[in-house]
């Protein structure tokens, strides 16, 4: 597993979603709160929609934006929290395509394309 790993967010039929191939999963979406939370980081962003990166990483790495931090499993997925946007979203079991476990923190850094 790669120690910072990138995906492309994109808007489908209103949702967040991304693919990578590499990992196997197409369109897949970020729901309950993660979400919102991509509203977010995003609104600096112009046509974010159409696709930002996203770097991401559960070691800190330097230009990070901010950290969510774990807070509990919740059937086979996990909740993070922001402080930076005071708000938890759930992360799906795709999150185990690039981590062995839930990871305490995730670093990330968002960008234009």
């Amino acid at each position: 597993m790669n120690s910072i790993n990138i995906i492309r967010p994109y808007k489908y039929l209103g949702m967040w979603v991304f693919d990578d191939e590499k990992v196997g999963l197409i369109q897949e979406p970020f729901v309950s709160g993660a979400d919102v939370l991509i509203d977010k980081v995003t609104e600096s962003i112009p046509n974010a929609g159409d696709g930002f990166i996203l770097i991401f990483s559960d070691g800190y790495f330097p230009d990070a934006d901010f950290k969510i931090e774990w807070r509990r499993a919740d059937n086979s997925g996990n909740w993070y929290y922001s402080e930076e946007f005071d708000m938890e979203g759930w992360l799906c079991p795709a999150l185990f395509k690039y981590f062995s476990e839930a990871p305490k923190n995730i670093y990330i850094k968002i960008k234009a394309i």
